[in-house]
């Protein structure tokens, strides 16, 4: 799991679906068992606790985004106003709700189930990870992905190219082929797209392999 401490009172991790099925879950629970789903979300926080020391008190602001490849939450501490009364939450005024301790996870579990209702474009993202440009390069002339997006990044020393097939315009042999085309000239990595798109600095934002043989 990964945690980026935003400030005093907020703290910003992600959970990829491996991961949570490392820990014991199984994806449907997350969605499905609120049980389980607490168990999960309690025993993330223990873990933000333990390597950022983010203390858990109060009613707390939660917001989750679900990823093709996992969960991203923001926690955050509501704040007593100047007199001690009324909880400021980091809402807009009509949005802005009391939450109280034992609301907090049922809150962050309507919000899973809504977002996973809400995904209707089906599609397939891949990273592959390459340690010389000189590959990428060479595979640039190999292969041509004219309906794939497909973008460059670099991150701690290695080269990522992010693959994203639009699912209903490929069947899944096509799907396999090209990708076993690009693990001849790179390799698969743990590192999640999640990490390669927030972190990773754009060498080519579009047609990453179009653009390359173009110019080399």
């Amino acid at each position: 799991m990964e945690i980026e401490r935003i400030n005093e009172n907020t703290v910003k991790f992600y959970i990829s679906y491996i991961d949570i099925e490392e820990r014991g879950f199984d994806r449907d629970e997350i969605w499905y068992n609120r049980e389980r789903s607490e168990e999960l979300f309690w025993d993330m926080m223990d873990e933000v606790h333990t390597e950022e020391d983010f203390v858990m008190e109060g009613p707390l602001w939660i917001q989750v985004q679900a990823l093709d490849k996992g969960l991203e939450i923001l926690v955050t501490k509501a704040q007593l106003s100047k007199d001690g009364q009324k909880l400021e939450l980091p809402v807009s005024d009509e949005k802005m709700k009391d939450f109280a301790v034992d609301e907090r996870v049922e809150a962050m579990l309507d919000q899973l189930q809504e977002n996973e209702e809400e995904e209707v474009e089906e599609k397939l993202d891949f990273v592959i990870a390459f340690r010389d440009f000189e590959d990428i390069i060479s595979l640039s002339k190999r292969v041509e992905l004219g309906n794939v997006h497909t973008q460059l990044r670099s991150y701690k020393n290695n080269y990522y190219l992010i693959v994203e097939f639009p699912e209903e315009q490929f069947e899944e042999d096509e799907i396999d082929n090209i990708l076993s085309i690009l693990l001849e000239y790179g390799h698969e990595t743990d590192t999640t797209i999640h990490v390669i798109s927030e972190y990773g600095k754009v060498i080519i934002a579009e047609n990453a392999l179009i653009e390359l043989k173009k110019y080399f």
